[in-house]
């Protein structure tokens, strides 16, 4: 049980950092793509993309069995699937676990737009999570002091946040390409100087 708190530890890190700043990270290699046409190659970061949203599924469906198993939380998953929300448990289930095994149709994850699609139902597919949690809990909870949530500054400051990092996440991956690019190319002419 120890071990399965340090996996839902790792998965949240990583939902924090790197899911949910997808959808500005997709944008930032869109309009490097349009903007610097010949410079960077967008397309190799958009395919680190698309496996690591692939990897993240696969970790994520492995959890999710996982606790459906082996912990005491059968009920809770049934509820949700089946209680007066189960529009959104559902709708989360596709947008986090399901729809992303679309990108390993080559076809589809090579366009910037179904990418993009999918990097936005992940993130709305956890939001719809946290909808279900959420509402479950004050629909039976009593207590009128537990409503003091002021959402309005937070609300920008994690908008403001999560472009940011994909932001920053977008020149990294454009970097990292630059970089496997100019070591094959430096092999390359060491390669050649051998030759000669």
């Amino acid at each position: 049980m120890r071990d399965l708190d340090l996996y839902e530890r790792i998965i949240r890190i990583v939902d924090a950092n790197i899911i949910f700043c997808m959808f500005p990270c997709i944008l930032t290699l869109m309009g490097v793509g349009w903007i610097f046409k010949n410079r960077f190659k967008p397309k190799k970061a958009l395919n680190l993309i698309r496996w690591f949203i692939i990897i993240y599924s696969i970790v994520t469906l492995t959890h999710f069995i996982i606790r459906m198993l082996f912990t005491s939380e059968e009920s809770a998953f049934g509820n949700r699937a089946t209680g007066p929300y189960w529009w959104a448990y559902w709708f989360m289930f596709i947008g986090v676990l399901v729809l992303p095994f679309t990108l390993l149709i080559k076809k589809l994850s090579s366009k910037y737009f179904y990418v993009l699609f999918v990097a936005i139902l992940i993130k709305s597919g956890a939001y719809f999570e946290r909808f279900v949690i959420i509402v479950t809990s004050l629909h039976r909870d009593y207590f009128p002091n537990n409503d003091a949530f002021d959402l309005s500054g937070f609300l920008l400051y994690a908008v403001i946040v999560l472009f940011l990092q994909g932001f920053i996440l977008a020149w990294l991956l454009l970097g990292i390409v630059e970089l496997i690019d100019w070591s094959k190319d430096l092999y390359k002419n060491k390669l050649e100087k051998q030759k000669d």
